[in-house]
């Protein structure tokens, strides 16, 4: 009887979960709430499994439990989408610790890690709240727990588990009653149930097919240029910035945190040396940047491997720049030109969907945006290079959506070479009007704070139609009809979406409102829009009204109401 996971049924068994829930994925996107079609729980947690998935495809067969954890909690954690990616991650990461130095798996061992990963993923959570991947999540292991104790074979564990899962995640919308309303249960317990039965199954050798092509859906961000006209000629002592992360072999103990900052400092300045666990992110400017990575092989593997010349990239600056003077060129100065040396102390990335609200960010001097937002949130690792093309020391990050705070946070966190400051705007209205309150003889503590009071003084409302028939609280809703959603409530119904956005401008807009602003999306016209904006100005003939081009999927219309 197989009563014991080594660390190739450990991988088999993480892949084939990641398998079953990407199978899975679609109908979990469909556990919406309100039923509209922007569901991506599904999909995060599919991409971020499958970030780990590619770091497990090239381990060898005699790869340790703890190589095979390793790998599973780097590549979730630097691939974390979503705030249901973001807590898969920290499951992983958790559970990975629990198993720290184990040859084999047992049940003991299995309960007691999952108890770690519960552990970790309640403290990622600011309000953790009952009825969601959490409770199945803890429910799970404490039944595990409960399992351990008992004379049984892992089969009939995990079978028990599994089964203990399903019960509780169908008991989710009696405890969250927004879920009981829309007649679904939660989409990441759900999540959470698919991996799990994907797991089991390969413990058991029913999944065969691990040799899959984990596909990387990618989000760019676009760098916005940077005046560098007043950058002078500098000496550069050290001429190659050299970043990497080292993922530890064994433990990384304070000590040798400082070992490596001794060395590194003994080659080279401009030093950043900080580990999180078994992940350790180092910075240093250098003329050997070969003896910076010998040293840190010593460690451990390493990744994201980056070295720029920066004498090289200073020469092309100013070549770039007396070709300009001498050519007498109007504009800016591209972003590529800019050098470590002209770092402002102040810079912003936002994330954003849609080509015109791009521009828009562009316009309000953000330096990067980040292609995503709903149904396409980006990963940990998409935010973290977002920022790192901002050279600042401080960048103010906007992500603009609910769904992506967590994420953002968790960027902000693991970057360690500029502060990270995120302002929890859950639309591009809010995102927007933050910007517009950026102050610049401001510092960025006390920017940070306008721009969150800026935020509150915005509502936001998007349209957009029904993928299935529904009924919230007294409302029935229709496949087909277009709803008007502001700030998580459903403020209008309509066969038609240009109706549904005058009904819903109708209840958000205040007393004291004073101007509205309507992005028209993808498939929708500025004829559209002005129809709206007609019918508004009608019933507040007082109210400035902007039509922005907005380029968004999945909303016919955002607007915004100040």
């Amino acid at each position: 009887m197989n009563d014991i996971i080594d660390s190739r049924k450990m991988k088999a068994m993480f892949l084939g979960g990641t398998r079953y829930l990407d199978n899975q994925k679609d109908m979990i996107n469909a556990l919406n709430v309100f039923p509209v079609p922007d569901g991506d729980t599904g999909t995060n947690m599919s991409l971020t499994l499958m970030s780990a998935a590619r770091e497990l495809k090239d381990l060898s067969d005699d790869a340790s439990i703890d190589d095979v954890g390793r790998k599973i909690a780097s590549g979730t954690l630097r691939g974390a989408r979503g705030n249901s990616g973001v807590i898969m991650s920290q499951l992983c990461r958790g559970f990975v610790k629990g198993i720290e130095g184990a040859k084999a798996l047992n049940s003991t061992l299995i309960a007691a890690a999952c108890d770690m990963a519960v552990s970790a993923a309640y403290k990622a959570v600011m309000r953790p709240q009952e009825g969601t991947i959490l409770t199945v999540a803890r429910e799970v292991a404490l039944r595990a727990s409960e399992l351990a104790a008992r004379d049984i074979t892992l089969k009939e564990f995990f079978s028990s588990l599994l089964s203990y899962g399903r019960e509780v995640l169908q008991h989710t919308p009696e405890l969250l009653p927004v879920l009981k309303e829309a007649g679904v249960v939660d989409s990441g317990g759900q999540g959470l149930i698919e991996f799990l039965r994907g797991a089991f199954d390969a413990f058991e050798g029913k999944t065969q097919d691990y040799d899959f092509e984990p596909e990387k859906e990618t989000v760019s961000s676009h760098p916005v240029s940077i005046d560098t006209s007043n950058i002078e000629t500098a000496d550069i002592r050290f001429g190659y910035c050299t970043e990497f992360l080292i993922e530890t072999k064994a433990l990384f103990t304070s000590a040798d945190e400082e070992e490596l900052k001794m060395f590194l400092n003994s080659i080279g300045d401009s030093i950043v040396c900080v580990a999180m666990d078994d992940i350790v992110k180092v910075h240093v400017h250098t003329n050997h940047p070969g003896q910076a990575i010998e040293k840190a092989l010593t460690y451990g593997e390493l990744n994201s491997l980056k070295i720029d010349n920066m004498r090289f990239e200073h020469h092309e600056k100013l070549v770039k720049e007396s070709d300009y003077r001498n050519e007498t060129l109007q504009g800016e100065m591209p972003s590529d030109t800019v050098t470590e040396e002209s770092r402002a102390e102040l810079g912003f990335a936002a994330v954003c969907s849609g080509e015109g609200i791009a521009e828009v960010f562009k316009g309000l001097k953000v330096d990067a945006v980040i292609e995503g937002g709903q149904t396409m949130n980006p990963s940990t690792e998409d935010i973290l290079a977002a920022i790192d093309t901002v050279r600042a020391d401080h960048v103010i990050l906007f992500p603009n959506n609910s769904n992506i705070i967590m994420t953002a946070s968790q960027a902000a966190q693991m970057c360690t070479d500029k502060t990270v400051h995120v302002i929890p705007t859950k639309n591009i209205c809010q995102g927007i009007t933050a910007m517009i309150g950026y102050v610049p003889s401001f510092s960025a503590e006390e920017n940070v704070q306008l721009m969150k009071d800026a935020m509150q003084q915005v509502r936001c409302g998007e349209v957009t139609y029904a993928i299935r028939d529904s009924r919230i609280g007294e409302t029935c809703i229709r496949k087909g009809d277009y709803m008007g959603i502001g700030d998580g409530e459903l403020l209008a119904v309509c066969p038609d979406e240009k109706d549904a956005a005058v009904e819903m401008i109708r209840k958000m807009a205040r007393e004291n409102a004073e101007f509205i602003t309507i992005y028209y999306g993808e498939g929708t016209t500025e004829e559209d829009a002005q129809e709206v904006a007609c019918k508004v100005g009608e019933f507040l003939p007082d109210v400035d009204t902007e039509i922005t081009y907005g380029g968004q999927a999945v909303y016919q219309f955002i607007i915004s109401v100040e």
